[in-house]
């Protein structure tokens, strides 16, 4: 089952996202981290997201770019991954030496692939992108443009499209009710 969670920025997503995690029960629970600990502000949002997973039995794995290439720990099939956050992911791909650059939407795709095929859930963070109505040049409008195509295949695979505006989930495509914990 895979389930996309998008938001704005201090929307709550994270924490919606986690909370979904936990709805699936007991288990082996990963937490794919994306975000590459380069300055003072990034320390900061890791050390805050690690507090928010304190004592919610998550193992964290470190996953900058090469997401195809990941390999669980653990038995296949049996735990439910948190991939924290896919707009990290998509940066670190299109930017960083050993990244996919023009590549970076087929790779990230496969990387999804890859981990729904390890894994009993997959959960999903995104940042929620061109609402601003701005206009952006060269690399940023390559970024948001790839972003865009990434979130919308996501969401075509997605079991679940949640959206969190104010701390309060909007489901634009859900499972159904009985399915629903």
């Amino acid at each position: 089952m895979l389930t996309l969670v998008t938001g704005g920025s201090g929307s709550g997503k994270s924490a919606f996202a986690e909370d979904r995690v936990l709805s699936f029960g007991e288990g082996k629970r990963i937490y794919i981290a994306t975000m590459h600990p380069f300055d003072e502000e990034s320390h900061k949002r890791i050390e805050r997201h690690r507090k928010m997973r304190a004592g919610k039995g998550f193992e964290t794995v470190e996953c900058y770019t090469g997401l195809k290439n990941a390999v669980l720990p653990g038995e296949s099939g049996k735990c439910v991954v948190l991939l924290e956050c896919m707009s990290n992911l998509v940066a670190n791909e299109m930017f960083e030496e050993q990244g996919a650059h023009e590549q970076t939407v087929q790779e990230i795709m496969a990387g999804v692939k890859n981990l729904l095929r390890q894994a009993d859930h997959v959960v999903i963070v995104t940042n929620e992108i061109f609402s601003d109505a701005a206009f952006f040049e060269g690399d940023m409008d390559t970024y948001l443009k790839d972003l865009g195509k990434i979130n919308q295949e996501t969401a075509q695979m997605a079991d679940e499209v949640v959206e969190v505006v104010y701390g309060i989930p909007v489901y634009h495509k859900c499972m159904k009710k009985e399915e629903h914990k």
